[in-house]
């Protein structure tokens, strides 16, 4: 009879998964930085959760009425110094075009709600691998201005005390508003800053431009939010630098996503595996996806084992 075969270690030590402590340290901060494919009843869930969370929030935020009105009064005597304040001369004019102001009181109470989940949705299905990056930017923005509602309270410029704004939609009785009329008690009337109706219309705006690749369609994401910034004045809810105060915190979302992510989210892949099997290589920050270089198959030479490689769990 022949020698008897020793197996090598090496090659079962290799095959073995990697200790479970190695596995709970920077490895797991890597698997939650890493897009993967989002769960529709999962977003569905947490997009509900979150808009509810944020108008809970938002509401129990205390109507500071005589802070909110001297702060209206700071921010209009600013922009008279910084030569901007014509939004009563917009409010006036466009509030003599009957059905024109009407128009923007159902875009104020609609568009802002009905356009970003349009979005979300459109991320979701043609952008899986940007979508939570991208999302992670709305919730960051979202997050900062309720700070920015508690921090600093402010009275729409239709609130104003001695002004001269007209409230288009207690004029006009638009339905469904949440501004004014029977509903206004359901909503926090001193919020003013940041305006949110441009921190979402711009992350619209800007992911439509970035993503869509039909010229047209581009153009409109950028014509969206320069019409909410008229309607959101015209309507008298807001005033210019409430507008500033929204873009300063769709930046720092911005900021969030890139710090979490590694870079900015339309950089990132934009469709990744859903359920990838073991030992597969994904998407890593800083890394682009490849496909690992497949060489020759190395061959056992008789009486010797072949490592049988395992599946990690």
């Amino acid at each position: 009879m022949g020698d008897a075969t020793v197996t090598q270690p090496e090659g079962l030590e290799a095959a073995l998964p990697p200790p479970v402590a190695a596995e709970t340290g920077p490895g797991v901060l890597r698997r939650l930085r890493t897009p993967r494919r989002p769960r529709f009843w999962f977003e569905i869930l947490l997009i509900a959760v979150s808009y509810w969370t944020y108008s809970l929030v938002r509401n129990a935020v205390p109507e500071q009425k005589a802070e909110a009105l001297r702060n209206a009064d700071w921010i209009w005597k600013a922009e008279h110094q910084l030569g901007i304040a014509v939004e009563e001369s917009v409010n006036h004019a466009v509030n003599s075009v009957t059905w024109l102001i009407i128009g923007m009181n159902y875009y104020y109470a609609t568009l802002h709600f009905v356009v970003t989940l349009g979005v979300l949705v459109w991320l979701y299905r043609r952008h899986p691998g940007r979508y939570a990056a991208t999302r992670l930017v709305l919730f960051a923005t979202t997050a900062v201005a309720l700070a920015g509602y508690y921090l600093y309270p402010l009275a729409p410029p239709r609130l104003m005390n001695g002004g001269d704004f007209i409230d288009t939609v207690m004029v006009h009785q638009t339905w469904g508003s949440m501004a004014s009329g029977d509903l206004k008690n359901m909503s926090n009337q001193y919020a003013a800053m940041p305006s949110m109706h441009i921190g979402w219309s711009v992350w619209c705006g800007l992911t439509i431009f970035a993503l869509a690749s039909v010229p047209w369609v581009r153009v409109l994401g950028l014509l969206y939010p320069a019409l909410t910034l008229v309607v959101i004045v015209a309507t008298a809810n807001h005033f210019w630098l409430d507008a500033v105060g929204g873009m300063l915190c769709l930046a720092f979302g911005f900021a969030v996503a890139r710090l979490w992510y590694g870079r900015l989210p339309y950089a990132l892949p934009e469709r990744v595996p859903g359920r990838e099997p073991a030992g597969s290589r994904s998407w890593v920050p800083g890394r682009r996806p490849g496909r690992k270089p497949v060489g020759p198959r190395s061959r056992v030479s008789p009486g010797q084992e072949r490592p049988v490689a395992r599946d990690r769990v």
